[in-house]
């Protein structure tokens, strides 16, 4: 059996031990773990399995949010020799593991972190929403085992942590290569296979994300925003809202979500 929960990681550290396996899966905000020692820094494109009674600590910065998957170690799927998916479930579990999400998989939690947000008590909706995530990493884990990979420790998450201190000026692939200490040739070619976009198409979302936020909590002009968000004009902003996100400036000022 599969369930889920979305919750709030304490700042000081707490540690214990549970009878089932748990994922623990970057929602907001970042978030530390220590599995039997051996430590994992989550944020929103990490996810962290942690096998039965493995000991761990856990503790969280304040604007942190995780999605917490909890299966039973009985559920057939894992205790099954003959279930269909024993083998893949078993390999998935078999030890402490992070897994680094491409865009797809961190769009599918982010997706599932609002559904429960939205319906707090509809838990069957809950348990198929988890059970889709496990099983989209259970095929990337069990994937990567099997193919050969050319993927470095490339974080979107800290390339989107400079972009954020860098926003206001114009931002290449170069200077995000740089970051990553990698050649623009190499940076481009792992950065789309971790993140599932290229670095030009993220460096684009995460200014649009910015200025979306900035229109929808803050009494900004919009000329303001693009400056602030590195857009050269109110007009480029509004056309690669319209474009991207379906929406424009009036429309978010006044409370409308974002796709």
């Amino acid at each position: 059996m599969v369930n889920a929960k979305l919750l709030k990681l304490p700042i000081a550290a707490h540690q214990h031990r549970h009878e089932h396996h748990q994922i623990v899966i970057g929602v907001r905000g970042e978030a530390e773990l220590s599995v039997d020692g051996t430590g994992a820094h989550l944020d929103t494109w990490k996810a962290y399995f942690v096998p039965t009674e493995a000991r761990h600590h856990y503790c969280g910065n304040d604007k942190n949010h995780v999605l917490v998957i909890n299966l039973d170690p009985l559920t057939p799927a894992i205790n099954t020799p003959a279930h269909a998916d024993y083998e893949r479930m078993m390999r998935v579990f078999e030890k402490p593991r992070t897994l680094q999400m491409d865009s797809r998989l961190q769009g599918l939690v982010q997706f599932a972190a609002g559904e429960f947000d939205r319906a707090p008590d509809h838990v069957t909706l809950q348990q198929h929403l988890a059970a889709s995530i496990l099983y989209c990493m259970a095929d990337r884990i069990t994937d990567g085992q099997s193919q050969p990979s050319n993927r470095n420790c490339i974080s979107p998450e800290h390339i989107r942590r400079y972009i954020l201190g860098n926003l206001h000026r114009k931002i290449t692939v170069e200077d995000m290569a740089g970051e990553a200490c990698l050649s623009v040739s190499r940076f481009h070619e792992v950065f789309r296979e971790v993140a599932g976009i290229t670095p030009h198409q993220f460096l684009l979302q995460t200014r649009l994300d910015q200025a979306a936020e900035l229109l929808a909590s803050t009494s900004l002009t919009v000329s303001e925003i693009s400056y602030r968000t590195g857009f050269s004009s109110q007009s480029a902003l509004t056309n690669a809202l319209r474009k991207y996100k379906g929406t424009t400036p009036s429309r978010l000022q006044v409370g409308e979500n974002v796709a």
